[in-house]
């Protein structure tokens, strides 16, 4: 159970009961409001006053004492908790200011965020610094930490002090999300171990199951997994409830299940949702043109899901199942004024949005503070003092991953090396090269595209630079648009820049609003659709050429990688 000290200490207490009393005045009170009690699942009318950035009281009665209040008149609108992101990954391009601003005007007040980036480029005092400065923004950011770095890295970062440091910090909620389950079933005793750590803090430990038995949930169950956002299908859903685990419900860039689990889950006949929550498990920018919580409330509207249960799977389940519940998730006293104003319920998009008691929209303006620009000052520009020659690029084996999907790669070898001016029409170069300049893998990929001719990432799992294409001469051309950009997404062809995407923060980020970066990530897509790229999200592929928590081969820092044998294939090199 997180505490509520942690947001107000014993003279802040004393304040808020003087409210009470009538010996001081509240800070706003919202009158008249049609609110939901989400302790009775009914819609109540009454007065909700609070102070700073806590309710303070809801019920019939207005404060004794209105010195200095702002009175505003609720009549006709429906209140509600700001909405919560139970599991968001925000360095998907974009970074956890730019998402936070997003996202809150929309009304998500509350983003619970993976540490990854945190833990994969800094140190953990640097990065607990970030958070709390994170925490002076209108967002309330809490974190989960990772158990692995879901690759093969050179050196493995992930050690007990780290980890357990990590579990300590307050803003801390859960462990995971758990990739490296395999390893835990096949005797890795230290993520056994952190993941009993975790939950002796209270913390739980979200999994990472996709396609699992019900033997195997079982068995993660049983190690200590509570909650998985992995189903794909009503009955995968179905049957996590029924084993006991809380089940996270997605709709995703890669994965939009959402709307056909809950189509099934009510035509099965569940009419208890007590359990579930939703994400969107962090889709890229322009996924969220559409919104971010309120997009999944208005889909489960469209199933058919009840009003107030399709609130409450993105408030006041997620802060019960993260023993939150005291903190936020509800309006009652005691809580975050984390609060959304709608016009009517059939519309989860809010007028005006309370978060932490500031309003952050209000009279359709977006209300936010001045840019702190806290991952700027933070992360700087790629520095790449090294180049690469058109040789470099050229495979010497005949290995090749192919594309099935946006993500599952599979493995196969050419009989013979292909003619470097004619390669056949689904079959590109691929590199990972060190971003330090000191090793290279390189490969063929099929099924990526028929007609890109050079891209060159520095947006990947690890920190290091994908090159992709069908001329080596092009890769070269996007790859130094790249380096002189200081990191970032570039597309060539005929030795011109078609497209690109800057992220001048440790290569991986963007620092524009989120509005811009979707256009840029939008052209980009598009010239890589006109090129032959057709599966779900480009910037997906990217990431997870890596990842060893899918099948069956990555490329990664120690070289090409068999996923289910455990083996290298094809050792990385020197460059």
């Amino acid at each position: 159970m997180l505490s509520p000290k942690r947001f107000w200490q014993n003279n802040e207490l004393r304040v808020q009961t003087a409210i009470i009393d009538g010996q001081m005045a509240p800070t706003i009170v919202l009158q008249n409001a049609t609110y939901l009690n989400s302790y009775i699942n009914q819609w109540l009318k009454g007065h909700i006053w609070i102070n700073q950035d806590r309710i303070i009281y809801v019920g019939q009665h207005l404060p004794k004492n209105t010195d200095g209040t702002e009175l505003v008149d609720c009549e006709g609108y429906y209140l509600v908790p700001g909405y919560i992101e139970p599991h968001a990954h925000p360095f998907q391009l974009y970074h956890p200011e730019t998402l936070a601003k997003y996202a809150a005007a929309g009304g998500t007040t509350t983003l619970i965020s993976d540490n990854m980036v945190f833990f994969m480029q800094m140190s953990d005092q640097q990065a607990f610094n970030i958070i709390e400065r994170l925490n002076q923004l209108p967002t309330t950011f809490f974190w989960w930490t990772r158990f692995d770095s879901q690759t093969v890295m050179e050196a493995d970062p992930f050690t007990s002090a780290r980890v357990e440091q990590w579990l300590d910090h307050p803003d801390v909620v859960q462990g995971g999300e758990l990739t490296s389950w395999p390893q835990v079933l096949h005797g890795n005793d230290d993520i056994l171990e952190w993941m009993q750590s975790s939950r002796l803090r209270g913390k739980p430990v979200e999994g990472h199951l996709p396609g699992a038995s019900e033997r195997t949930l079982t068995r993660m169950e049983l190690l200590g997994v509570d909650c998985d956002h992995e189903a794909m299908t009503g009955k995968e859903a179905i049957m996590r409830l029924q084993l006991g685990l809380t089940t996270s419900l997605r709709y995703s860039s890669i994965r939009p299940d959402l709307p056909d689990i809950l189509f099934e889950l009510i035509d099965g006949g569940l009419d208890y949702f007590e359990h579930l929550y939703m994400t969107t498990d962090g889709s890229t920018p322009s996924f969220y043109r559409q919104g971010i919580m309120n997009r999944l409330i208005e889909i489960a509207l469209e199933q058919g899901v009840p009003p107030i249960e399709a609130y409450k799977m993105t408030s006041a389940n997620v802060a019960r199942h993260y023993g939150m519940e005291r903190v936020l998730g509800h309006i009652a006293p005691g809580r975050l004024a984390n609060i959304n104003v709608l016009e009517t319920p059939s519309d989860p998009t809010p007028v005006a949005v309370l978060s932490k008691g500031q309003w952050v929209v209000k009279d359709q303006q977006v209300i936010w503070p001045e840019e702190k620009q806290i991952m700027e000052a933070a992360l700087q520009p790629l520095a790449l003092s090294w180049d690469l020659t058109p040789e470099q690029l050229h495979p010497k084996s005949s290995n090749v991953i192919e594309m099935v999907n946006a993500v599952i790669t599979q493995y196969f070898e050419l009989e013979a090396l292909p003619d470097r001016d004619h390669l056949p029409e689904d079959l590109s170069y691929l590199s990972l090269v060190d971003k330090n300049g000191q090793w290279k893998v390189t490969t063929f990929v099929k099924g990526f595209s028929k007609l890109v001719s050079g891209f060159a990432s520095s947006y990947s799992n690890t920190g290091d630079i994908i090159l992709i294409g069908k001329n080596t001469s092009d890769m070269l051309v996007a790859f130094r648009r790249m380096k002189a950009m200081g990191g970032g997404m570039v597309l060539a062809e005929d030795g011109h820049i078609l497209s690109q995407v800057p992220l001048p923060l440790a290569g991986g980020m963007s620092s524009l609003p989120m509005e811009a970066l979707m256009q840029q990530e939008e052209a980009l897509t598009e010239k890589l659709r006109e090129r032959g790229y057709n599966h779900a999200d480009p910037v997906y592929s990217l990431l997870f050429l890596s990842s060893i928590h899918l099948p069956y081969v990555r490329i990664t820092q120690q070289g090409l990688y068999d996923v289910m044998n455990n083996k290298i294939l094809l050792k990385a090199e020197s460059l």
